[in-house]
């Protein structure tokens, strides 16, 4: 959210597309082992062979979000993930109390 403000008051950015992130790479297996932290569950790794198309590494590069926005993760991406997992979980709860009614 901090990028889309800052893109909101940022001089001649119009039509610009800009990669936000946090600046590292962060492995699939990583994110496993981080939401098994934040959901205290222990999750399995499926391994299937590589499909056509898979992309096997990525990096956003976030050095024109920094320059041109002015841009900063101002998060890691475990608080992220820990934020993000807390907001689905409020989501869901939300929504299921609405069916209930």
């Amino acid at each position: 959210m901090q990028a889309n403000l800052l893109a909101c008051e940022a001089p001649n950015v119009s039509g610009k597309v800009f990669n936000v992130g946090v600046g590292g790479r962060v492995s699939l297996n990583a994110v496993l082992r981080e939401l098994e932290k934040i959901t205290r569950k222990i999750l399995e790794a499926k391994y299937d062979p590589p499909r056509d198309g898979d992309i096997r590494d990525s990096q956003a590069d976030i050095s024109q979000a920094k320059e041109f926005l002015g841009y900063a993760p101002q998060v890691t991406f475990e608080d992220g993930l820990a934020r993000t997992f807390e907001w689905y979980q409020e989501t869901q709860t939300k929504a299921a109390a609405k069916t209930e009614k």
